[in-house]
This record gives C-alpha cells, structure tokens and sequence, in this order.
C-alpha cells in the first residue's frame, strides 16, 4: 500500500464486497431472532454511543464491548492490553514515564489528547497537557466490568477530546462482585500485586469496595544512544549514560467505593503513583528520576425514571483533584557533567503540577413524542490548574545566532513563584455547554440519531458539533449503518501559557483542533455460528496544534495552529464458534493518513495491523487462550530520516483453571521473545526507538471467601 491512490484502490474494492454482504443476507440461513439477537451482541450493551444503554449491533456509532469475561479469557492484567484488542486502536508509548498512547485510526501524538478516557461516564483528562496525567502507571482490570470505546467522533455528546475516540471503563458494581474476593500475583520484573473486593448488601445500602496495591522494576531494557549522546558530540564530552537502562519502576495504590440507594450513587477512588521517568524527560537517559503522583474522583448522581410523565431525569456532579508533586529523586533533563562541564550535578529541572475540576451536569429524556427519544442537557465545569511548582538548577536564555542555551544558576532554587524562572503560572477554565439529542424510529428498519452540542470556554471561544447516523435493517441478519460527525480537541494550557521556555512557548491564541468523519459500516450474520463486521471511514483534521520555528530560528519554537492532516481506511472483523469450546476472533484494521502541508504521511502510526484471537475451552474447568498481533507499515515522521520502524509480531498465552472457590491463571506475554520497538519522535534523539518488554511471565491466584 504505497500510497493514497492504491489505498484508495483497496477502499473501493472492499466497498462491493461489502454490499455483496448486504445482499448475500437475505439468502442466509434463518435464524431465530433470540439466537441472532445473542450473536449479534445484542446482549451486550453499550452506553457511551448515545448516554443509554443500548445493543452494540445498532447503536449510532462505531462501537466495542469488551465484558470482564473476556478480560479474563484473554489474560490482561492491565488496560492496555485490553485495549489492544480493539480494531483500529494500537497502544503505543511516550518516551516519558512509557505513559500510553492511545493511537486510533492515525492520531498519534506525545501527550495524546485526542482520545477522551471516562470512569463511568466521566472525564479523566487532564486541562494541564491534554493526557490522562504524566504518572498513569497502568490501570488494573481486576475492577472493571466492561470497557467500552468508540471510533469516531463523540463531542456531540462529550465535548471536548471526543475526537478520535472515546474510551469508558465501567468498574464492577456490588452485583458484579457478589461477595469477598482476594487476589494475588507475581510475575517477571520483580512484579507483585494484591488486591480484595467486596459487593454486597450494607443495610439498605448496595456497595462495592475495592483495594489494590502493586509495584514492579519494570522491564529495564537498555537504551543504546540518548540526546546527550548527540549533545557529546557537539561538546565533545561522554557525559552521556546511554547505553543505559529504561527508568520503568512503579508503585501503585488503587482504592475505590461504590454506594447505592435508592436513586441516588455515590462512587470514589483513590490512586497512588510513584513511576520512573521512562526514557528520560528530555530523551536523555535518567537512572533515578521520579514522578509521585495521586489522584482523587468523586461524583454523585441521582436518576429518576418517570419524574414526570414521559419524562427520566439525571444530575451528576463530579470533581476530581490531581496532584503531581515535584520528583524525588528530582528529574534530571541532562546528566553530570553536560554542556562541557557546565553542570557538574546535572541538568536538574522538577516541575509538578496540582489541579482539580468540578463539574455538574443535568440531563433529561423524554418519549412524549412517538417514535422518538430525545435527550436534552446542561453542565458547567470549572477547571482550576492551581499550582505549577519547580525547582531547578538553570534557566533557559536565548542567545543571539545561537537559540536557546541553558544557563546555569549555581545551584537548585525554588522558581515556583519567580516569574522571570517559572514554566507556568495558575489559571482557571470555565466552560458551560449545552446538548440536543434525538433518536427517532423512522420506519420499522430504520432509525436515524442526530445530535448537536455547543460548548462555550471562558478563554479561547465557542465551538459547535453535530452529528448523525443512520441505521438500516437491511435484512434480518444485516446491519447498515451511515454515520458522520465533528468533533474538535480544546488547547492543553501548556500549549497556551507555557513561559520561560524558548524550545516550545505558549500562544493563547490557539484555536482548537478540529475532525470531521464519515463512516459506513456492515454487520453480517452470515451462519449461526459467524459473524462479522465492516466498517470503511475517512475523516479530515484541521488547526491541528504543533509547536512550530519562528521566523527567527534562534528563538526557538512557538505552539500554533499550522497543519491539516487527512486520512481514509477500513477495519474488517469477524467472529467464528468453532464449537461450544472454541471461539475464534480478530480483526484487520488498515489507515492511510496525510498531511496536507507535507504531502507525506504524517508517521507514527501503523498503518496496518492484524490482531487474532483463540480461546479453548475443554472442560468447565480448564480455558486456553492465544493472542496474535501483528503491527506493520509504520512511517517515520516527514523531516526523519531514520530507516522505518521493523514489523513485529507478538503473540500472547494464557491458560486459566478453575477450581470452586480457587482460579489460578499463567500468562506469558511475547512468548517468542521479539525484540518489539515502538516509535521515539524526530529527530531521533533515541536513535534506535523505545524497546517494550521482551517474554514475561505472571502468576495468578483468587479466592472467592
């Protein structure tokens, strides 16, 4: 596929086929509806396409279910790897802290806002830098009742950073639990994690608790050149630690509450980070640096159905508050010794970050109308950065000819509240939002969703998305969905008000990214054991946000609304019960994206990517499970000029046995050892990419008391 004319040669070949699906439907076997409806998905609902539950074969967008069931089939032991799973969505990583990297369909960037994340139904991301924060450190699975994500646009429904994606981790209610549960594993990389949950009855009280606590070395894979390696050569110093090992270590905490009454829930969580920086903060190798981090949610919700005739009603009111103290061991950008000797301690700069949002949301639903549902709401949300603490050793000036040059200040000082030093300063966003939704039954076999949300920011405007989906019953196995939308990614404050750093400096004049998508997607019941699904997008980008030269080159880069980038591709699908004991799955998902300045791929992401599935069921008592995934044809960004990234191919073994009260599972992960590298940035100051874990092995035990 070597460019967009043959890729688009492929779109349009699998456009007949896919309407020979449509047709070949209506000569299939028969099937009960019952049957049809189990297989199809229908028993699997999904929430976050339209704020109800509904079944995933007809819900408005492009949707995927992935139950705890099938997380524990699969062997995951961390979100990611359940993510992995999903067509079209590869789980890439940052040189910083090997914080994830949510790439879908082509979007791929360091922090990663494009992808919105909620906990059930509510933002996690941060307004600091658009991420889910700097220390995730991985969310464990053991809590989760189902992960649902959608490809495509959703600020219709979510605002802000629904634009490539959203992603919603539902956690387990007290049904979900049904008793007292303790858990243990261990595994390579000196990995151990424990963990108890509890769902039951407390009086008139539903609850559910969960406490999790974790830590590992992580896979110190080494690091052969760094960005000090490039700076040695200038200065002609060896301050440089490279070859050295990947800073990767974790300690983690995680606590969450869930209480119900009556119509009122109130759900908490607490969560504990002490990470590794990774690779290093400025790609330079850094063996002690640490990112300490805790995070707060609390939201309270009440719901009540019938509150007036035809009428359901909602308020939610959530807040969060995020808090990433200053390292210790404090960061080191740059080892001892660096710039000729210029630091003889090292380049040390320690920033941090406090922040917390509040938010209240009302929504409502009424079915006066026949035929139709519409849901109408409103919500504020207050988003304070708070704090922006750092202490650091030097200061960055901009030297005529020259560019920016670190200076040094003698020794470590607290910048925190000394403008001419501090990288930020606190601010405060308001946004207030409203959103109209209807979902009317045009006709027996056909449903239409429209949706409209207008979001207003207190510091850079207003923005409007709509969106709108056509469902056909197209026969009574087929499934034809039509679906376009917009949505855009607001500006992270760092790319607004960063100061007193000429390498990349704030513009509040930024405007927001936006998306516009199209999609056409086939669901075919094509016997009663098979199913499959395809889905054909494009989608356009605009005022994408980049950190950009001045005309003067010597003053660095400024952030700015500078490119547009397209993109067009397909993800075919497909399910087989090979048997009541075997079921075999996977998915095949290809993109082709350009930027429209460069006329080049704009590189990172793969452009393709096959992912395959078995599991293996002999006896109630025994499960096997494989996992194949293969990631190919990724391009280097336009001014790189490394060779491209190597394909590889993992695959993935679990094997699961259950005995009464006692599960005990073995996974081993990159069974064949590849030497697996995902992207480091241009210019390629990690000349050879960022190394994954090569075969690792875990060992788990539960116990239901």
């Amino acid at each position: 596929m070597g460019d967009l004319h043959t890729h688009s040669t492929w779109l349009k070949s699998l456009l007949p086929a896919a309407l020979l699906l449509a047709g070949a439907g209506a000569i299939a076997q028969p099937l009960d509806e019952d049957e049809l409806a189990l297989s199809y998905g229908d028993n699997t609902q999904v929430s976050i396409a339209t704020g109800s539950a509904q079944a995933v074969s007809h819900a408005p967008a492009t949707a995927t279910v992935i139950t705890a069931r099938e997380i524990k089939a699969m062997g995951a032991t961390d979100l990611d790897q359940v993510l992995e799973s999903v067509p079209g969505l590869h789980v890439s990583v940052s040189h910083l802290a090997y914080a994830p990297i949510y790439s879908l369909r082509g979007s791929f960037t360091n922090f990663n806002p494009q992808v919105l994340m909620l906990v059930n139904g509510l933002p996690i991301t941060n307004i600091f830098a658009g991420n889910r924060s700097f220390a995730w450190g991985g969310m464990p699975v053991e809590n989760i009742a189902r992960v649902e994500v959608i490809r495509g646009p959703g600020s219709a429904l979510y605002g802000a950073d629904a634009y490539a994606g959203v992603i919603n981790v539902i956690t387990k209610r007290a049904a979900d639990i049904d008793g007292l549960e303790a858990g243990a594993r261990v595994g390579s990389f000196k990995s151990r994690d424990a963990w108890l949950q509890y769902g039951g009855r407390l009086g008139a009280l539903s609850a559910a608790f969960y406490l999790r606590a974790g830590s590992s070395d992580g896979a110190r894979r080494i690091i052969e050149e760094d960005s000090q390696t490039r700076l040695d050569a200038i200065f002609g110093t060896s301050a440089s630690l490279a070859p050295g090992p990947l800073n990767v270590g974790r300690e983690a905490i995680d606590v969450r509450a869930d209480l119900a009454y009556g119509k009122w829930r109130w759900r908490s969580a607490y969560q504990k980070r002490d990470v590794g920086v990774g690779a290093g903060v400025a790609e330079s190798v850094d063996p002690f640096g640490r990112i300490p981090e805790t995070r707060f949610y609390t939201d309270l919700s009440y719901e009540h159905a019938g509150v007036l005739p035809h009428w359901d009603a909602s308020v939610v009111l959530g807040y969060y508050d995020l808090r990433e103290a200053p390292g210790e061991p404090a960061f080191r950008l740059f080892p001892a010794g660096a710039f000729g000797g210029a630091f003889p301690d090292g380049v040390i700069g320690n920033p941090g970050h406090y922040e917390r949002n509040t938010s209240l949301t009302a929504s409502a639903v009424y079915t006066g109308l026949a035929r139709h549902r519409v849901r109408i709401g409103v919500g504020h949300r207050i988003a304070d950065l708070y704090g922006a603490p750092e202490f650091k050793n030097f200061n960055l000036v901009v030297v005529p000819g020259v560019g920016p040059v670190f200076e040094p200040l003698g020794s470590v000082v607290d910048a925190t509240h000394v403008p001419e030093l501090g990288y930020l300063t606190p601010h405060k966003r308001r946004l207030s939002y409203v959103f109209l939704q209807d979902e009317w039954a045009l006709a027996p076999d056909w449903s239409l969703t429209s949706g409209v949300r207008h979001d207003a920011y207190s510091d850079f405007g207003s923005t409007t998305n709509p969106r709108l989906a056509l469902v056909w019953d197209a026969a009574f196995n087929v499934v034809v969905k039509a679906m376009h939308g917009r949505a855009f990614r607001a500006p992270a404050l760092t790319e607004q008000y960063t100061i007193n750093n000429p390498v990349n400096i704030g513009n509040p004049a930024i405007r927001p990214e936006t998306i516009a998508t199209s999609e056409l997607a086939f669901l075919w019941k094509a016997a009663d054991s098979v199913q499959t699904g395809l889905t054909l997008y494009r989608h356009r980008m605009r005022d994408i946000i980049a950190a950009t030269a001045n005309p003067d080159p010597s003053t660095g880069k400024t952030f700015r609304n500078t490119a547009d980038q397209s993109g067009r591709g397909f993800e075919l699908e497909g399910q087989w019960d090979a048997g009541r004991a075997v079921r075999v799955s996977g998915s095949w998902s290809v993109q082709h994206s350009l930027d429209e300045m460069t006329g080049k791929d704009p590189g990172l992401a793969p452009r393709q990517r096959l992912f395959a599935r078995a599991d293996w069921r002999p006896s109630p008592e025994w499960e096997l499970g494989g996992t194949l995934n293969h990631v190919a044809d990724r391009r280097r960004e336009p001014d790189d000029t490394r060779p491209q990234l190597a394909d590889y191919t993992t695959l993935d073994m679990s094997l699961r046995r259950l005995a009464g009260a006692w599960e005990l599972r073995a996974t081993v992960l990159n069974l064949f050892n590849r030497d697996v590298r995902e992207p480091s940035l241009a210019p390629g100051n990690i000349r050879y990419d960022l190394p994954m874990p090569k075969r690792s092995l875990s060992f788990e035990i539960t116990r239901r008391l």
